[in-house]
């Protein structure tokens, strides 16, 4: 049978080029979009189509911000689908982000401007907000929503014939040093992308010791300096013309899940001359951390889905 593969965020920027370069690498995979709206959904698969067009891709609506949206998905999903094979977790959120010039010019003369570029560190802010669910939004988006639907997938997930994937889309903005079990929504701080991307990671880690024996391993990836409709506004266009590389996010979907390091992400880099490759770093995570927040992750699933009982099977 197809593989299935299921993308959030599908319809622009680094879910939509995925999704195209996956069906350039195996035409024959049942590809699933998952966007915020029907409209959305049904334009981007129409997109898809018109360069494979005997390609498998089907729709489903799910807004990664909505407790409700994400438990109707699920179900359709299950109702669906008999297993999933991969599950790109790209869908993501970076309200009003804000550049600190100042910092930026102390970059430069103090020679960390690379650095700062390819890390966000000590540059980029954004301005958070409650949500309907009275969730931080980007957390909520960027990192619980999809935990969420992981959670409610599991058995689609575990105990197939072949291994299923995780991919989570993180970034090297992802520092512990935005990160606060005390506060993980991030409610006070002014870097909630940068908190979400390393609750993301922390997230993962703990996944592959829960879940690796039932046949479900997780990964996280950073594209690169992608300029997409969530970074486009952050600086002009022609700084991103200079730093933007290749992305190179299929990779990992050719690897054998068993030999990758559960600890490191998969960073896609180009080289000045322009030949792309995947460079593993060891991720910046203390395991004791990671399993602390994970049960905090649990405790707020109990809390929040108490209201959307009629949604649970």
């Amino acid at each position: 049978m197809e593989r299935v593969v299921l993308v959030t965020g599908a319809s622009g920027g680094v879910g939509l080029a995925l999704c195209q370069r996956l069906l350039e690498e195996d035409g024959r995979i049942h590809l699933c979009i998952a966007c915020r709206n029907v409209q959305k959904s049904e334009a981007t698969r129409d997109l898809i189509l018109a360069t494979h067009p005997a390609a498998q891709v089907s729709t489903v609506e799910v807004d990664l911000g909505s407790l409700a949206s994400i438990l109707r998905a699920a179900r359709e999903l299950r109702c669906r689908f008999q297993r999933l094979d991969f599950v790109y977790l790209n869908a993501g959120i970076m309200p009003n982000p804000h550049v600190n010039f100042k910092a930026l010019w102390h970059g430069l003369l103090t020679g960390k401007v690379l650095h700062m570029l390819t890390t966000a560190e000590g540059i980029m802010t954004q301005t958070d907000r409650l949500n309907g669910d009275g969730l931080q939004e980007v957390f909520a988006t960027n990192l619980f929503g999809h935990f969420i639907l992981v959670r409610q997938l599991q058995s689609l997930l575990c105990g197939n014939e072949k291994p299923s994937r995780l991919i989570w889309t993180s970034s090297s903005n992802a520092r512990e040093s935005a990160f606060s079990l005390s506060d993980y929504q991030h409610a006070k701080g002014q870097e909630s992308y940068s908190s979400s991307k390393y609750a993301t990671d922390l997230t993962s880690v703990v996944l592959n010791r829960k879940f690796n024996t039932q046949g479900l391993y997780s990964s996280v990836v950073c594209p690169g300096l992608v300029m997409s409709n969530m970074t486009y506004r952050i600086l002009p266009v022609f700084l991103w013309k200079l730093l933007m590389p290749i992305m190179w996010l299929v990779w990992l979907f050719k690897q054998k899940p068993e030999y990758l390091d559960s600890l490191a992400k998969y960073h896609s880099c180009t080289s000045g001359l322009g030949k792309c490759y995947v460079e593993p770093r060891k991720m910046d995570v203390d395991e004791d951390t990671a399993e602390k927040f994970y049960q905090k992750l649990l405790e707020l699933e109990e809390q929040t889905l108490e209201k959307y009982r009629d949604l649970l099977d």
